[in-house]
């Protein structure tokens, strides 16, 4: 890797740990800054508008060659040029992933074009713009800062608000890999991660469905219930809260008089079953697990399966103990999947920046 390469890539991470550590709005950004990776308000400045990727590119990260990794370079000094949070450096890279495999390519489906297969009849600009990386980048960050609540969602929800795909769940595969790329071109320039992965790039947190809290925490009425109830129609995708390892799929329903299988190929009931009906516990970094009850089918995940924040692992249904359609969600710590280790969700994920019941 040339000087001039380590240069600007050393330029761009070190401002994401000036973000992080606050000193960004007087050495990089201007405004106001929010929540670590979500500042209040970002505008570039000229320091941050001189960046630009090198033309003699970078050497292969892991399964990605020089042409990939050159290309996911591009797209991340164009979203620190343009004031964008790391976290939508690690969307608009696994959508690039997803889309084009980082290649630029000329041509494509229909008339899309690029690493983002942006078509020139929708609206994205002419195709010889659409071929440059950094215009094509600029447009992806532009569309993506103007959906509403995008870095409390979903990678691939994010995503999906700005490709409109016909495979909207493809992108969520793309999003451990992206933050693992952004992280090594940081590491290859033998500088510090770890602010990126306190600004949320590397290990966000996001509600597992989008509905209203019913049953909460270990209330009066249900001093037994370690989680709470949202309240989302069957059928809905329940995703993974943040990345982890799939430690628990299963189905478990039993009857409540006799303890005798109930089984997970119908509905519960809320007084003759007992049990979570088909669930899911992921494995999270710092001893953290959560937990996703009474779902429709057999789960889309398999025991150590790792999966990305945002991923589809199931759908909303009624297994189990169980009056209705709804996600039973928890959140354990220290590794205790008992009740003992259960802390109220509701609290936990606000702190997260992914506050349950509605999109913050």
């Amino acid at each position: 890797m040339t000087i001039r390469v380590l240069s600007w890539i050393a330029i761009a991470v070190a401002g994401v740990l000036l973000l992080c550590s606050g000193l960004a709005t007087t050495l990089i950004f201007s405004g106001g800054a929010g929540a670590c990776g979500m500042p209040a308000s970002v505008t570039a400045t000229a320091s941050a508008a001189a960046l630009s990727p090198a033309p003699d590119g970078i050497a292969p990260i892991g399964d990605w060659n020089a042409e990939q990794v050159d290309n996911a370079a591009t797209i991340t000094a164009v979203g620190m040029r343009l004031g964008v949070p790391p976290r939508g450096w690690v969307i608009a890279v696994a959508t690039a992933m997803q889309e084009s495999s980082l290649i630029n390519t000329p041509g494509g489906d229909r008339d899309s074009v690029g690493l983002f297969q942006q078509r020139p009849s929708q609206g994205w600009g002419t195709p010889e713009q659409l071929h440059d990386p950094q215009y094509a980048a600029t447009k992806f960050y532009q569309r993506l800062q103007a959906v509403d609540g995008w870095q409390a969602m979903p990678l691939t929800e994010a995503a999906q608000a700005v490709q409109v795909s016909a495979f909207p769940d493809a992108y969520a595969k793309w999003e451990g890999p992206a933050t693992q790329l952004v992280t090594a071109i940081a590491d290859t320039a033998g500088l510090p991660t770890d602010g990126l992965a306190g600004c949320g790039a590397t290990g966000p947190w996001t509600q597992p469905v989008l509905a209203p809290v019913g049953s909460g925490f270990r209330t009066s009425d249900r001093p037994g219930h370690d989680g709470v109830d949202l309240s989302a129609p069957r059928g809905t995708i329940i995703r993974a809260a943040s990345a982890g390892t799939v430690r628990t799929v299963r189905c478990n329903a039993l009857h409540a008089d006799t303890g005798a299988e109930w089984g997970c190929d119908r509905d519960g009931d809320p007084v003759l079953t007992r049990g979570c009906g088909w669930y899911v516990d992921i494995d999270h970094a710092g001893g953290l697990l959560t937990r996703y009850c009474h779902m429709d089918q057999p789960p889309m995940v398999t025991v150590g399966q790792p999966v990305a924040a945002g991923q589809p692992i199931g759908v909303v249904g009624s297994t189990g103990h169980s009056s209705g359609p709804h996600l039973h969600y928890e959140v354990h710590h220290n590794g205790d999947g008992s009740p003992n280790g259960a802390i109220d969700p509701v609290p936990f994920m606000a702190a997260q920046n992914a506050p349950l019941g509605t999109r913050p």
